[in-house]
């Protein structure tokens, strides 16, 4: 497939094969028709007879060259499931710079934001003791605390009214951290209920050490006969006009990582079943 890639890449090769797609034609021909030396043209078809795109066959003086359909098929599949993809991972994409197009066109003054809420509710398959500890201990909360595209690089949570709170994530794919973080928040907690409440407030750390806006964010859990209900309130004060890239995330971003949660949990229950 690469050197297929490789081959149909070059405009002269590429116009070749237009020409060969509308019947096979000898080198002189096809040399005439591109506007080329036929040395020129001789080494492109030799190019795309590697590749597998055309074959060749003596026929008295001339070399006839006649086009290949199967690699071509198969370059259009590979392309199809790549478009497929992209419109799965693009919607996503367009929701959220949709959403930040919105959030610049009103973050005209600080404060522009103060007030507004997010609610998210997700009915989890454990026990409240069970989502409390992936709530508050560290080594759990890294494994959901990022939207999907991101991994925590740095955690502090210290579970206590006027504990520390830190939150560092970077790219997922950035192994070795060379890349720039990607986002940085500190806070404090405010509330602890064990099992039942818990809140605190954070806010994201601007390039110039400033803080964007505060969030202030509490979680409410609800035991059920199924697990545990989770309802999560997030609200902002303290907004800038730089925050609203931030405030633009928070739907999808938070929503990508609660639902990381309840897959994590999912996960554990279901190991924890199949090892009884």
């Amino acid at each position: 497939m690469d050197a297929l890639i490789t081959a149909l890449a070059d405009p002269a090769r590429w116009r070749l094969v237009e020409l060969l797609g509308e019947r096979p034609r000898s080198v002189g021909v096809l040399a005439q028709l591109a506007g080329a030396r036929q040395p020129q043209t001789t080494k492109h078809l030799q190019t795309l007879e590697r590749a597998g795109v055309v074959v060749s066959e003596r026929t008295g003086q001339r070399r006839i060259y006649a086009l290949q359909s199967d690699p071509l098929r198969e370059l259009a599949a590979a392309l199809n499931r790549l478009a497929d993809a992209a419109d799965q991972v693009g919607e996503g994409f367009d929701r959220h710079r949709g959403s930040v197009d919105t959030e610049r066109l009103a973050a005209e003054e600080a404060g522009w934001a103060d007030g507004r809420a997010f609610r998210f509710v997700r009915s989890l398959p454990a026990a409240a003791e069970q989502v409390w500890r992936h709530l508050t201990e560290v080594e759990l909360l890294a494994q959901w605390w990022a939207p999907e595209d991101l991994r925590v690089s740095e955690l502090v949570f210290e579970v206590r009214p006027g504990g520390r709170v830190v939150l560092e994530y970077r790219d997922a794919e950035d192994a070795d951290g060379s890349d720039l973080v990607a986002g940085r928040s500190e806070g404090v907690v405010t509330d602890v209920r064990a099992g039942e409440q818990l809140a605190y407030r954070n806010s994201p750390v601007l390039p110039d050490g400033s803080t964007a806006f505060t969030a202030h964010t509490s979680y409410t859990l609800r035991p059920t006969d199924a697990g545990t209900d989770l309802e999560v309130e997030l609200r902002i004060s303290d907004s800038t006009i730089q925050s609203a890239d931030f405030i633009a995330g928070i739907e999808l971003g938070f929503g990508q990582s609660l639902d990381k949660l309840a897959a994590t949990l999912a996960a554990t229950s279901t190991t924890s079943r199949s090892t009884k």
